[in-house]
């Protein structure tokens, strides 16, 4: 845990969220901002500030994620019509909370990145 991290701070409970999934390793919530109508985001409840040092340090935890994110999609009923899976590595990328995340975006259609 990092002590200054308002993700960290949320796992710990000293934060409310509206959480919508949670197991002993991940939590997810609403996001504050959404960008979608459905925006969550989904976190380790181990501290690592992004997806690359997430997989230096245990990459275990990528599976743990992307797991949750299966689960949670899959009761939601978001698989019908679809959903994206964003994160986001340094400022420059647009990451303002550093404790890896990963946005699920649904709800809407949503703009293309490509094919």
């Amino acid at each position: 845990m990092s002590a200054d991290c308002i993700f960290c701070k949320i796992v710990e409970g000293g934060i409310p969220s509206t959480k919508v999934f949670e197991n002993n390793s991940v939590i997810a919530f609403a996001d504050l901002r959404p960008q979608a109508k459905k925006h969550y985001l989904f976190i380790h409840r181990k501290h690592s500030k992004n997806v690359n040092e997430m997989v230096s340090l245990d990459p275990e935890q990528v599976k743990d994620i992307f797991l949750a994110i299966q689960e949670f999609s899959s009761k939601a009923g978001l698989e019908e019509k679809g959903f994206r899976v964003v994160t986001n590595l340094g400022a420059h990328a647009g990451q303002t909370v550093f404790h890896t995340h990963f946005h699920l975006l649904s709800g809407e259609p949503l703009g293309g990145f490509g094919s």
